[in-house]
């Protein structure tokens, strides 16, 4: 495995209830997937769960060496949590086509939030697919 980038945020969490309080499902539409929106809004702290999300798709996008730009969606980078175990992210679209392009086969994530601030850490790793004895072949 080899690591292809790293990317880390910290978002405040009263910036996001501010932006969700005055725009509404206009933004959750605009930064959030459907299953996105419907885990936030099925946690008790709502805010710190969407907070961390948008969080993961910057930590995302710096992992890919960008940032978000014209031409992504902030929907082309879906972060699934399942009860146990680190976040599942799943790319589409655009940011899919530049994490190709850059040989990425894996993006890795982690999240956290307390009452003021989320964060997340993503590391894109590509992924060879070779035989240990390859690792240990001696050149001629």
């Amino acid at each position: 495995m080899e690591i292809v980038g790293l990317g880390s945020q910290v978002m405040d969490c009263a910036r996001v209830r501010k932006l969700i309080d005055q725009h509404g499902e206009t933004f959750l539409k605009q930064v959030y997937t459907d299953r996105e929106v419907r885990f936030c809004n099925g946690k008790a702290r709502t805010t710190e769960q969407f907070t961390a999300l948008w969080a993961a798709k910057e930590a995302v996008f710096r992992a890919l060496g960008t940032t978000w730009k014209r031409g992504t969606n902030w929907t082309d980078v879906e972060v699934l949590c399942e009860a146990a175990g680190a976040p599942h992210v799943v790319v589409s679209g655009p940011t899919a086509e530049l994490m190709a392009a850059r040989g990425v086969t894996q993006i890795m994530l982690t999240t956290a939030f307390c009452r003021d601030f989320a964060t997340a850490t993503g590391i894109a790793v590509r992924v060879s697919h070779h035989t240990p004895a390859e690792d240990t072949a001696i050149d001629d």
